[in-house]
């Protein structure tokens, strides 16, 4: 679970680095951050797609994924938790339901999340969800700086996905073979 823990405390404190350090960055330096993470995530897609031998696979399981989200309607529970977490905590900003939605749904949508989860829970390896914890907390400070601190609230989302990954990938640990 070190993995998912370090994720969801970097996402705590670049937030909050974000809203109350920073409070609002220059236009300017939120566009060239924005490019030089898709950069860096272009980047690994590109070098993860590569090592894929099954890009059929691949596809399919982005197709599926998506339409699964759609057919659940992922976007509308999240919004609805903003709002519900919003009224719970007694804050008076619209902002916070939607960095909390923007930044739960950017954190736990992409394949970083689920294989570093599965390197994580089946071999012990956090290096990817490090990774990722870097590039969510460059996005959280600038999230935060725009939006506020729903962002930080987007850790628990992260911190309970990443985390059921993790677990699950260590109870199916003895079956997964290297064909699988």
């Amino acid at each position: 679970m070190l993995g998912p823990f370090v994720n969801g405390i970097t996402i705590i404190i670049c937030a909050l680095l974000g809203r109350f350090v920073l409070k609002g960055l220059p236009e300017r330096f939120e566009e060239i951050i924005r490019k030089a993470i898709g950069l860096a995530i272009v980047f690994i897609g590109i070098s993860g797609a590569m090592e894929n031998q099954r890009i059929m696979i691949l596809i399919l399981s982005l197709v599926l994924g998506a339409s699964l989200g759609e057919l659940l309607d992922i976007d509308k529970g999240m919004n609805r938790l903003g709002k519900w977490a919003e009224r719970k905590l007694g804050v008076n900003d619209s902002n916070f339901s939607k960095g909390f939605v923007n930044a739960s749904i950017l954190f736990c949508t992409g394949s970083m999340a689920i294989v570093g989860g599965m390197n994580s829970g089946l071999s012990g390896n956090h290096e990817m969800l490090f990774a990722k914890s870097i590039l969510d907390g460059v996005i959280s400070i600038e999230f935060a700086s725009g939006m506020g601190l729903g962002v930080a609230l987007s850790s628990v989302p992260v911190f309970l996905y990443e985390g059921a990954i993790v677990m699950g990938a260590g109870f199916v640990k003895e079956w997964m073979t290297p064909e699988i």
